[in-house]
């Protein structure tokens, strides 16, 4: 008669534990990969919106309109832009939703969180009222950021300016200079726009001089 072999219990105790053991590593490996696939698709999607809003910032800063309107108590007309060391707002003809209308930008500095934005359209009017209405959006978490303002001093030089007050100067900067600071300089990088704005002067408004006197 022949005789039949198989395994034995403790056999297949010891193989089952076996193919225990590979499975748990194999799940282990293949959650690590998952984890730092997801982590690496976050911090792609987190550099590519702030890549894409630094460059939508920068159309708008190039595209900056010398909107004008009338102080009703001063009967005068003057050009809209505040530019300070970490704030700015400015009139562009450029619009996120492509309305083909003028816009206002407001970039402000709240700290512990980043750099913020509000936008409002541009009527005849001074946007600063409704401005203040607004619950401004992060544009840029866990930033903070740096301006600086381009003068023409005299035909031969131009300096960079700190601030900038459209109403006094009756025009805007030549160019625009924003650094972006990250709070945690080992987790971000520094960003940077130096703009050039093309329409800087409003051939309704007489332009000044940087010491104010009229052109």
């Amino acid at each position: 008669m022949k005789q039949q072999h198989g395994f034995t219990l403790m056999e297949l105790v010891i193989a089952m534990t076996l193919t225990a053991m590979l499975l748990a590593m194999l799940s282990a490996g293949l959650y690590g990969v998952v984890n730092d696939w997801q982590r690496d698709t976050s911090k792609l999607d987190e550099g590519l919106d702030q890549a894409l809003s630094v460059l939508q910032l920068d159309r708008a800063l190039q595209a900056a309109f010398p909107h004008t309107y009338i102080d009703q108590e001063k009967l005068a007309r003057f050009v809209f832009f505040q530019g300070e060391e970490d704030a700015l707002s400015f009139v562009s003809t450029v619009s996120p939703q492509r309305q083909g209308s003028l816009m206002t930008w407001q970039l402000m500095v709240e700290p512990d969180e980043g750099v913020k934005l509000k936008m409002t359209p541009a009527f005849s009017d001074d946007p600063r009222t409704r401005l203040e209405e607004l619950d401004p959006v992060i544009l840029l978490p866990k930033y903070t950021m740096e301006l600086r303002y381009l003068i023409q001093q005299d035909i031969d030089s131009k300096e960079w300016v700190e601030s900038w007050d459209g109403s006094a100067r009756q025009s805007l900067p030549l160019a625009v200079h924003i650094k972006f600071i990250p709070l945690d300089e080992q987790q971000e990088e520094v960003l940077e726009i130096v703009a050039p704005i093309r329409t800087w002067r409003n051939p309704e408004v007489l332009p000044l001089t940087a010491a104010g006197a009229v052109e």
